[in-house]
């Protein structure tokens, strides 16, 4: 059996692990959450990086940052996940989705300008399958009305838009380290913080409302409560073992590059027949091989593939339910404008196995049955 994913292992995690628990200090905000926390910042020039439990409670914290109140509109696409919507449902936010480029499955930038009334406070970008969204007209809608833009670029670590990373872009950005990214701590996040005005703030949240990192670093003589907040720091345990994965990130990517190309190149002729299309990756965009996706004519072939790749032993998956269609997506929020690709494209994406150990001979073999499938 061909899995649809597995974590990588580079090896070290073990090692510093060991090494977290000799050190007696694995509640949070150890040398090794400072050194992701460090190296993040210098790969993306984020003006502070935050480790979060997860991707989800950084949204969470964005979410506190934008000050929501009821009544107040977020705009974000439909096709994503849960999380994208709940961390501003639960502020009292009203969830506006729009639709999507079929191309590219993020959301369409003009379907965002549409949508903006008065109560619009904000825009939040994901990035789907590591490309990236169209920011520059999303940051130019944002500037002329002042809005806050968050990005989603859980599985965005390692990608750019016009040599930018991706979520540096924005206000705010929020990667995932679930273990189902390309590095991973088993459950974990990272808020990146690139407006300076916000940090001060994020950083006592972060603390459940406490100023306690600036009495750690010797600003204040005692901490105390001074805002809201939550318990948003992962453990030691989980920063040590992403630790180990940042530091071989250019092998973990270039594997997944390669395995990405070989689909990409392998799935060609069924293409150029009509059968599937491929993902598509704009000229000024670089992707970081989170996913790989084709497309099939439509929802019955979808499920027909699925089952003929499942006998053979390969675990082929779909992806997102649209959210406007869900119970809480119709009572939380609205669709504005017309669904004319997002739930369309959303029943003929179907998503191949992808991860670091996933070996060459096994994408050929899976391409090998997509081909006799369409033949």
């Amino acid at each position: 059996m061909i899995p649809f994913n597995q974590p990588a292992v580079t090896g070290q995690e073990l090692s510093y692990l060991e090494e977290a628990i000799k050190n007696r200090k694995l509640c949070g905000d150890g040398y090794f959450t400072e050194k992701c926390q460090d190296w993040i910042k210098n790969r993306t020039g984020a003006e502070q990086v935050l480790l979060t439990p997860s991707c989800t409670h950084a949204l969470e914290m964005c979410a506190v940052l934008m000050e929501l109140v009821p009544g107040d509109e977020v705009i974000l696409p439909s096709y994503t996940f849960s999380s994208t919507a709940n961390a501003f449902a639960l502020r009292g936010a009203r969830l506006v989705f729009v639709d999507i480029d079929p191309a590219t499955m993020n959301m369409d930038a003009r379907a965002v300008e549409q949508a903006i009334t008065e109560q619009t406070k904000g825009i939040i970008v994901v990035h789907y399958a590591g490309v990236a969204c169209e920011m520059a007209p999303l940051m130019e809608l944002a500037k002329a009305h002042s809005l806050f833009v968050i990005e989603d670029a859980a599985q965005g670590v390692m990608s750019h838009y016009r040599e930018q990373p991706l979520g540096a872009i924005g206000h705010l950005g929020c990667y995932s380290f679930h273990e189902t990214k390309n590095i991973t701590s088993g459950e974990g996040g990272a808020l990146l913080i690139n407006d300076p005005k916000l940090v001060e703030r994020a950083e006592i949240i972060r603390e459940k409302g406490t100023n306690r990192r600036r009495f750690i670093q010797g600003y204040v003589d005692k901490y105390s409560w001074v805002d809201i907040g939550s318990s948003f720091l992962p453990s030691e345990l989980n920063a040590a073992f992403l630790y180990a994965q940042l530091e071989h990130i250019e092998v973990i990517q270039n594997k997944r590059l390669s395995l990405w190309s070989q689909y990409y190149e392998g799935l060609q002729k069924v293409q150029e027949k009509g059968c599937i299309e491929r993902p598509v990756v704009p000229p000024h965009c670089s992707h970081n091989a989170h996913m790989f996706y084709i497309k099939t004519k439509d929802y019955q072939e979808r499920s027909q593939l699925i089952a003929y790749l499942k006998d053979r032993g390969i675990a082929a998956t779909f992806h997102y339910i649209p959210l406007h269609s869900s119970d809480a997506g119709r009572q939380l929020g609205r669709f504005h404008g017309v669904d004319r690709y997002t739930t369309k494209e959303s029943e003929r994406l179907l998503r191949l196995p992808l991860y670091y150990d996933l070996q060459p001979e096994e994408v050929d073999y899976i391409v090998q049955h997509i081909h006799c499938f369409y033949s």
